[in-house]
């Protein structure tokens, strides 16, 4: 049998968890910018109709009270290599799919920890008693009908397809509800009257292979219960990439360069991150008419600097005519290839080879200091943000807030910060022992005290009785920071 394990809302639960003044509350993890989309919903949320990739403006329509939480991608892979920890406690034959999300193989693992049941109810139960995090498991004895079936009793459920019952259950499985079936394979499979898994029996494979391409094969084989496909404990990803939806439209190239120079950065980071070199080079380009097109080059070379992927990239953005102003903007890398293994010399090599040694060798310098210090401690000049002007007159003043109330938690620092930041300001914000929230404002004068202003009412969830301020002294702050 085959479980598939998949958290409750992974990252709102996060936070919930982190933070007692969001519990039970309606919540969603996203940006907050009209062009941002919802990463993960509480089930609060969704009882409003709030889902994971809905635009935050439709969110916001469907609950104008809906609290936003930004975010933090590196504690949610903390907690995901926890999860996995557990998991793998109770077989060695554990395929992660996503950051909240994988397979499990408990052939030969009964006789430890009881039948399926049995062994899904002491994996919840330890997922929970570690990481205080809920999690729906699906069993049955394929892969395709595990995932379905852990969607079925969510939140915080079991659910178990016995082998004597899977065809039961294959016959009255919508067919909307099979992976891989999109809106527009549903518009075939109404003119062919396909309702559930099981009307494909209907028809012949080579009907449906002619209708379905290679899916076709896929369904007529799932439709008798047939999946070939294995819990792969020694998965190889097959590509990195990173994309930006852009807050407006832009159409100049100065922009997109430094966009992609920004992409490229961080893809570079990830694959040197994984000892792997690669030969492929993608972009992706969504125009504002949300119609999106891809490109992609195999280089001569195996590379891993990010300077070499930008250059690439650079070259394929290059060569587009583009008539529709951008919406968003991908960077991507495949063909992978262990760092360390052994490939055939040049002879002679050229002098860019050289020059391509020598970048991967800052990268690796520049992300060993990343690693240590964090990613804002180094970065391309060229991806600072330009310093904002002063005003003829302005002055600017530095000012030390004592917060008190129901003010301490990740949430309110990180909606401080984002304030902040969108006046300009610098400084830090910090918990303190007695409860209470220590902030320090320095930037021009107007900003300071619409900042003092916004921390007099404070974020959503949050409740501020009182906000004692004092001037300080400058201090050398290059941003606001969260301590």
């Amino acid at each position: 049998m085959i479980l598939h394990i998949d958290m409750d809302a992974f990252f709102a639960a996060i936070e919930q968890r982190d933070n007692p003044d969001l519990r039970n509350k309606p919540i969603i993890v996203a940006g907050n910018s009209k062009r941002s989309v919802v990463a993960t919903a509480s089930y609060e949320a969704r009882q409003f109709g709030i889902h994971s990739a809905m635009p935050v403006f439709q969110a916001k329509q469907k609950y104008d009270q809906i609290i936003i939480i930004p975010g933090n991608r590196r504690k949610y892979s903390a907690e995901s290599k926890k999860i996995m920890g557990v998991i793998s406690n109770f077989s060695p034959l554990v395929e992660q799919v996503s950051i909240d999300e994988a397979y499990v193989d408990i052939k030969g693992c009964e006789k430890l920890f009881g039948p399926p049941a049995a062994m899904a109810q002491k994996i919840k139960e330890a997922i929970f008693e570690k990481l205080g995090l809920t999690c729906s498991i699906g069993i049955a004895p394929v892969k395709f009908l595990a995932k379905i079936a852990s969607d079925m009793d969510k939140p915080n459920g079991i659910t178990l397809i016995p082998k004597d019952e899977m065809d039961k259950f294959i016959q009255g499985l919508p067919i909307a509800r099979v992976p891989g079936v999109g809106k527009q394979a549903m518009k075939i499979m109404s003119v062919l009257q396909i309702h559930t898994l099981g009307d494909i029996h209907k028809y012949d494979i080579s009907l449906l292979n002619n209708k379905f391409g290679k899916m076709g094969t896929r369904l007529y084989e799932l439709s008798r219960g047939k999946d070939i496909s294995r819990v792969e404990t020694n998965y190889t990803r097959k590509s990195i990439s990173s994309e930006t939806t852009l807050s407006t439209d832009i159409s100049d190239f100065k922009t997109a360069k430094q966009i992609l120079l920004d992409l490229s950065q961080g893809v570079g980071r990830d694959l040197r991150k994984k000892k792997m070199v690669c030969r492929n080079v993608s972009i992706k380009i969504k125009f504002s008419d949300f119609t999106q097109i891809t490109r992609s080059k195999k280089i001569d070379s195996w590379i891993s600097s990010s300077s070499a992927i930008f250059n690439e990239a650079l070259s394929l953005y290059g060569k587009l005519t583009l008539k529709k102003k951008i919406r968003l903007l991908g960077v991507g890398v495949s063909h992978f290839m262990d760092k360390n293994a052994p490939i055939q010399m040049e002879l002679l090599c050229p002098p860019e080879e050289k020059t391509k040694k020598q970048w991967e060798s800052v990268d690796m310098a520049v992300d060993s200091i990343m690693e240590k210090f964090g990613s804002e401690m180094v970065k391309k000049a060229s991806l600072n943000k330009p310093k904002l002007k002063r005003e003829q007159g302005m002055q600017i003043i530095s000012v030390k807030a004592i917060i008190k109330g129901r003010v301490q938690g990740v949430f309110f620092r990180a909606e401080t910060q984002k304030a902040a930041r969108l006046l300009n300001l610098k400084g830090y914000v910090k918990n303190l022992a007695n409860g209470s929230v220590e902030a320090f404002f320095q930037g021009d004068e107007h900003g300071v005290k619409k900042m003092l202003e916004w921390c007099s009412t404070g974020p959503p969830a949050s409740r501020v009785d009182r906000v004692m301020q004092e001037s300080s002294a400058f201090l050398p702050c290059d941003d606001f920071k969260i301590q």
